[in-house]
């Protein structure tokens, strides 16, 4: 076998070991593994540099192995001693088998196809013999078994069956959340055109409102000039508009008497005492129409 490459010489070793002071035994114990490792497989060790780093990682892997190894051979040569003792067991029991007459030579097939499924019966049941009351201790333990499975398969079943129910309302529900989507979908531009035009009647309103509020404060202003006030009320102006119709009626009698002197001869005398009177009756009319409207004025406010 080469040398371990790169540093695996002896003088390159002593002097690694000199300047970066590495455990030898460890050195020793990992090149040996390696060697008898490599040997094994029939190939060489490849070339590496020995760093305190590699060491330890090596000498690790190494003892795990070894260590392995160790028990591997322990469970080794405890099965092939076992191995021998079944073998002698089977020697004796076919010995004792020809003595009297049962080899498996001499038996029928029949009884040796049985003896096979026995066997089979045994090592699938788990069982060290072949014994009735072992059969039966297995059987009642795969009976117990069963019950267990069918336990657990019914507990199962139901919780699927929960879990199934559960999805088919999930499903519904998804179905319905979808169709309501498409109906919200389907609504968007009706939707959109009526926002369109209440966005339309909104500006048209704004515009009226600001017109509006302009013809309210002219015809305001207009009331004010002509002296309006808010005690002037729809009512008042309602009965002064009575009284007026009432002397209207009154003086029409004095208007007609009026107009009918003018057929008569001028007589200036009558005619002067005639117009003093009428004068008179009208002066009369129009005080009485102002003392009307002062307490139609008075009891409004």
């Amino acid at each position: 076998m080469s040398d371990i490459g790169g540093g695996l010489n002896p003088s390159g070793t002593t002097e690694a070991s000199k300047s970066i002071g590495f455990d030898a035994n460890r050195i020793a114990e990992v090149k040996s593994w390696l060697t008898s490792q490599f040997d094994a497989v029939g190939k060489d060790v490849p070339d590496f540099e020995y760093t305190p780093k590699s060491i330890g990682e090596l000498h690790k892997i190494a003892t795990l192995s070894q260590a392995k190894t160790q028990a591997a051979v322990i469970v080794a040569n405890d099965y092939r001693q076992k191995a021998a003792e079944y073998r002698s067991q089977a020697a004796r029991m076919r010995e004792i088998l020809e003595s009297v007459g049962l080899a498996q030579e001499s038996l029928p097939s029949n009884v040796v196809s049985s003896a096979h499924v026995l066997a089979k019966v045994a090592n699938l049941l788990d069982i060290r013999d072949t014994e009735l009351s072992s059969f039966l201790v297995a059987v009642a333990d795969l009976s117990l078994r069963k019950t267990a499975v069918e336990e657990k398969r019914a507990k199962v079943q139901q919780e699927s069956k929960v879990l199934l129910e559960y999805t088919r309302k999930a499903i519904a529900r998804l179905t319905y959340l979808k169709r309501t989507l498409s109906q919200l979908e389907d609504d968007i531009s009706p939707c959109e055109a009526q926002m369109e035009n209440w966005k339309t009647n909104l500006a048209i309103m704004e515009s009226k409102e600001r017109q509006y509020l302009q013809e309210y404060g002219y015809y305001k202003a207009v009331l004010n000039r002509v002296g309006y006030t808010p005690e002037i009320s729809h009512g008042v102006l309602v009965e002064m508009a009575e009284h007026k119709k009432d002397l209207e009626k009154k003086t029409k009698p004095i208007l007609d008497t009026l107009r009918s002197y003018q057929d008569l001869p001028p007589d200036k005398a009558l005619a002067a005492l005639a117009i003093e009177d009428k004068k008179r009756q009208y002066a009369a009319a129009e005080k009485y129409l102002e003392d009307v409207l002062q307490s139609a004025l008075a009891s409004s406010e």
